[in-house]
């Protein structure tokens, strides 16, 4: 991995296509398969995140949860309006499909910082944690007034997530805030009371299933303090993603990830485009070319996967056509590809532009 940021354009996108296959690997496997069954059958409760697009925030590892249990919502800086009709309809469509199966829905809705640097944290918010910490309440809002501030079925959180640790922060709906560094193991017979403290209005089941979120968080703390770790915020980042489906892209300053969910897309590619050439000029990244990389899931054969071509064909262009006519010097760089993800499988297919 820290050699890729180097090599020559084909060589990164080669690596990119079997970096993916492997994680569709490890997804499908019997033995991922089933730990996701067992694991739902324990915590019915669905899970998902609204999240920055840096690849420090894998919630999965932070809580020791097994793959495709944490829905992940991500974008540019974490920056995510409920009135965008795209987000609204596709958060709508997954609670929806939740609820019909009688499941209750936890929403961490995220901001990250770090506490030994400032500069680490999110440049989204030019690194200003209270100016994302106040969007995220405001985003909780929004979640209260769309799916019911009574909590009953839709629980949101906000959630800070601090990427030197992997720890996360819980705001509970009281005011109060549960930091998981500050506890120790001897907290954790205590734990269910804590939660039930800060979150008095949290249905017993939803309390339940977030009890595993935090434990798991509290050996994934552990593990971190144990071990020599990089804290390496150098912007070398040589992809451009649009769309969904990127979960197997959860590394530090490899892509920058743009999802389908604001109406001004252009502003955010523009944004994107600029720090991959900034990267070039600093010499960051071999100047020998970028990817573009568009990507849309697909629950079933047949319609739903012909649609999802046509959107990423559709996402694919547009992109190319923003980065073109606002990057004219960068755009001959620029590496195309256009694919759907098989959301049973994780498996990324790439399909050909037109």
């Amino acid at each position: 991995m820290e050699n890729i940021h180097h090599k020559p354009i084909t060589q990164r996108i080669e690596w990119l296509m079997g970096h993916a296959r492997r994680h569709s690997e490890a997804f499908s496997s019997s033995e991922a398969f089933i730990a996701r069954q067992r694991y739902l059958a324990e915590h019915p409760s669905a899970v998902a995140a609204l999240k920055c697009m840096d690849g420090r925030i894998n919630l999965s590892v932070a809580t020791h949860t097994p793959l495709g249990i944490i829905q992940p919502f991500r974008n540019l800086g974490g920056m995510f309006n409920l009135g965008w009709p795209h987000l609204g309809e596709v958060l709508a469509n997954y609670v929806h499909d939740q609820v019909s199966t009688g499941r209750r829905v936890l929403l961490l809705i995220t901001y990250h910082y770090s506490k030994s640097d400032k500069q680490r944290g999110c440049a989204g918010f030019n690194f200003d944690t209270e100016a994302a910490r106040a969007h995220t309440h405001a985003i909780k809002r929004q979640v209260e007034h769309t799916f019911g501030a009574g909590h009953g079925t839709v629980y949101p959180i906000v959630c800070g997530f601090e990427t030197d640790e992997d720890a996360l922060v819980l705001h509970g709906s009281n005011g109060e805030m549960l930091d998981i560094a500050q506890l120790a193991a001897r907290d954790q017979d205590g734990l269910r009371l804590r939660l039930e403290q800060i979150f008095p209005d949290m249905p017993s089941q939803t309390r339940h299933d977030l009890e595993p979120l935090v434990l798991g968080n509290m050996d994934r703390i552990v593990e971190v303090q144990k071990t020599e770790r990089t804290l390496d915020v150098e912007h070398r980042e040589w992809m451009i993603c649009v769309g969904r489906g990127f979960d197997f892209l959860h590394m530090p300053n490899l892509a920058l990830i743009i999802g389908p969910y604001s109406p001004d897309l252009a502003e955010p590619i523009h944004q994107a485009a600029g720090i991959i050439d900034a990267n070039m000029r600093a010499r960051r990244i071999p100047d020998d070319g970028f990817l573009l990389l568009a990507s849309v899931p697909y629950a079933e054969v047949g319609v739903d996967r012909a649609r999802a071509e046509l959107k990423s064909r559709f996402l694919s262009k547009f992109a190319a056509d923003v980065i073109r006519a606002q990057h004219p010097k960068l755009a001959p760089k620029m590496q195309v590809r256009t694919a759907v993800l098989d959301w049973r499988s994780r498996t990324l297919e790439t399909i050909a532009a037109e």
